[in-house]
C-alpha cells in the first residue's frame, strides 16, 4: 500500500500527527532520529515546527524530508 500524507501537525515531544490519503491519522515519533545527520537540526523546536506538506510527504524548512511509506510504517494509529 502506498499512502500519501495529506496533513501534518507538529506535537509536543517531537511527534507529528499525520493524516494520510486513506483518512487514517497516525503519530510519528521523531525522537529516535534526532541524533542522526540532518535530523539533529530538528532539535531546534522552531525548525521542527516548520514542517509542511510537500508533494505526497512532509518537509521542514531545512529541506529535510521523509518518505511517506516510511512515515506510515513507523507511525502508530492516533486515538483521535
Amino acid at each position: 500500500m502506498y499512502a500519501s500524507v495529506t496533513g501534518v501537525k507538529p506535537l509536543d515531544d517531537y511527534k507529528l500527527l499525520l493524516e494520510f490519503d486513506n483518512e487514517e491519522k497516525r503519530i510519528f515519533d521523531v525522537v529516535p532520529y534526532l541524533n542522526t545527520g540532518k535530523f539533529r537540526e530538528l532539535q531546534d523546536t522552531t525548525l521542527f515546527n516548520s514542517v509542511t506538506i510537500k508533494f505526497d510527504s512532509i518537509e521542514w524548512a531545512n529541506h529535510l524530508d521523509i518518505d511517506p511509506e516510511f512515515l506510515y510504517k513507523k507511525s502508530i494509529e492516533a486515538n483521535t
